[in-house]
């Protein structure tokens, strides 16, 4: 039996794995590649240039991989490239990169991306990250791995989110989160650290400990940027979990929330 539904639309300049199951009424483009294992739900329209990796399961009535929405886009030649092992719910949209920056939009492998999720142009978002419904992603966002943004999570263009970091629901980020960081409202600003995400990550309780220390060198003592990043780095020398904030603030170029 075909895994391709009668009422799909499949390009002929399509590249799909045998194994690859398209529900009913789906659009396959022109120069789209899906690798083996992957699932492409009812409704789901998939415009190329994109490559999609294996073992995905993509829910109905998702957008992938269509024009950005940036008005210098000239139907230049970018494109959309997705992992491995991503689950990606009901009406997510995903835009292709512009040439004016990196020229695509990258999703990693083992992300949980929920209802209505928009992921903008140009966006690179790492592995293992959970974004909630509703969450967007405007225009040349950054998130690390194992981030979590809450269910509302707006991100202003051009900000980069650390690993590790969570979000609360309903949170608008305007500047860069470092890792570990827990931040909430509008605008976001940073509460404490994502314990309980690091324990279950298998971070050690000294770890723990030192990374609760970090962030009141960051933000408790009334140091500037400068002075909490040389204390940052004597204590990187014996807490290897801190070389992971510093490499952030190194990058950071919207500076960060406070």
């Amino acid at each position: 039996m075909s895994k391709l539904h009668p009422t799909a639309i499949i390009d002929p300049r399509a590249e799909l794995d045998s194994s690859v199951e398209v529900g009913p009424y789906s659009i396959i483009g022109a120069d789209v590649q899906i690798d083996a294992g992957t699932r492409v739900g009812s409704h789901v329209n998939i415009s190329g240039p994109t490559r999609i990796g294996k073992n995905n399961q993509i829910f109905q009535f998702s957008s992938l991989g269509a024009a950005p929405q940036d008005k210098k886009f000239r139907d230049e030649p970018t494109r959309l490239e997705i992992g491995d092992n991503n689950t990606i719910r009901e009406f997510c949209t995903f835009n292709r990169g512009t040439v004016q920056d990196k020229g695509v939009t990258s999703i990693g492998s083992d992300n949980w991306i929920m209802a209505y999720v928009h992921i903008a142009h140009d966006c690179q978002v790492g592995n293992h990250t959970i974004l909630a419904n509703n969450s967007s992603l405007a225009g040349h966002v950054d998130i690390h791995d194992h981030a979590i943004l809450g269910g509302f999570t707006l991100i202003h263009q051009f900000c980069k989110v650390g690993s590790h970091v969570i979000t609360a629901v309903g949170s608008v980020v305007f500047k860069d989160i470092p890792p570990y960081v827990t931040a909430a409202g509008y605008d976001a600003k940073p509460h404490g650290i994502n314990s309980e995400g690091l324990k279950r990550r298998g971070f050690t309780p000294d770890a723990i400990m030192e990374i609760k220390r970090a962030y009141k060198t960051l933000y408790r003592k009334g140091l500037t940027l400068d002075e909490a990043r040389q204390q940052l780095g004597l204590q990187q020398q014996t807490v290897a979990e801190i070389g992971l904030l510093l490499d952030f603030l190194a990058i950071s170029s919207r500076g960060i929330v406070r």
